[in-house]
């Protein structure tokens, strides 16, 4: 499994590996990014013993299949702006105010995410474009961690028309309006989730659909947006 060039040009490929035995009980996370297929999945594995099952995080309003590849709205939409790196993210709707991290590959070629003990950081591709800059950007976040509800809970609430914006390292904020937002079944995310039709794109990906104590969830939520403005 190879990332899509629309990404980040050849890489190694990219799976996902569970936690060791030495693992704590708890909600533990492991995240991937495949070409050939597409998927980036965001998998927990919960034992919470004891306690009272979590009525779990808000889905989007309707499943998709994987057939399913928006496009953006007609309309305005911002010129891209010349690459900085991302420092901030805020998600108004769902209350959102994080931290971002550069995530990449690791010797083996897996995705790395944010330490998911850091529930309110989120995670910047950094094998894609940088928010802002023509391209795809793709952030990436935990939905859930041992003590509850991570960075991206509530992100399948989002909504077409609600703002994502990110604050990069030159100073400059860039908003980026939804323009949908998507279940997708694990391992079957197509290819051209991560592609564009020109402009400055954003994806945001977290854990969604259903849960199973012994599979974690079931699919990922993606966020569609554009670049529609900067200041």
């Amino acid at each position: 499994m190879r990332i899509p060039e629309s990404i980040a040009g050849p890489a190694p490929g990219l799976h996902a590996t569970p936690f060791g035995g030495d693992e704590p009980s708890g909600w533990g996370v492991r995240a991937a990014l495949a070409a050939s297929s597409a998927v980036l999945a965001l998998g927990l594995s919960m034992l919470f013993a004891g306690a009272e099952e979590p009525a779990g995080p808000p889905q989007p309003a309707a499943g998709q299949d994987a057939g399913h590849v928006p496009s953006a709205p007609a309309g305005v939409a911002a010129d891209p702006l010349s690459p900085a790196e991302p420092v901030w993210l805020s998600i108004p709707a769902i209350d959102v105010a994080a931290p971002l991290s550069r995530v990449g590959l690791d010797p083996e070629g897996w995705l790395e995410s944010p330490p998911p003990e850091a529930g309110n950081v989120a995670g910047w591709y950094d094998g894609a474009p940088p928010p802002g800059a023509a391209g795809a950007a793709v952030l990436v976040g935990h939905v859930d961690n041992a003590t509850g509800p991570a960075v991206f809970y509530g992100l399948g609430a989002l909504r077409p028309g609600d703002t994502v914006e990110v604050t990069r390292e030159d100073r400059r904020t860039v908003r980026f309006t939804v323009y949908d937002v998507a279940v997708y079944a694990k391992g079957h995310v197509p290819e051209d989730v991560y592609r564009h039709a020109g402009g400055a794109e954003l994806r945001v990906i977290t854990c969604g659909g259903s849960f199973d104590e012994a599979t974690g969830y079931s699919g990922n939520v993606v966020v569609f947006a554009r670049l529609t403005g900067s200041r």
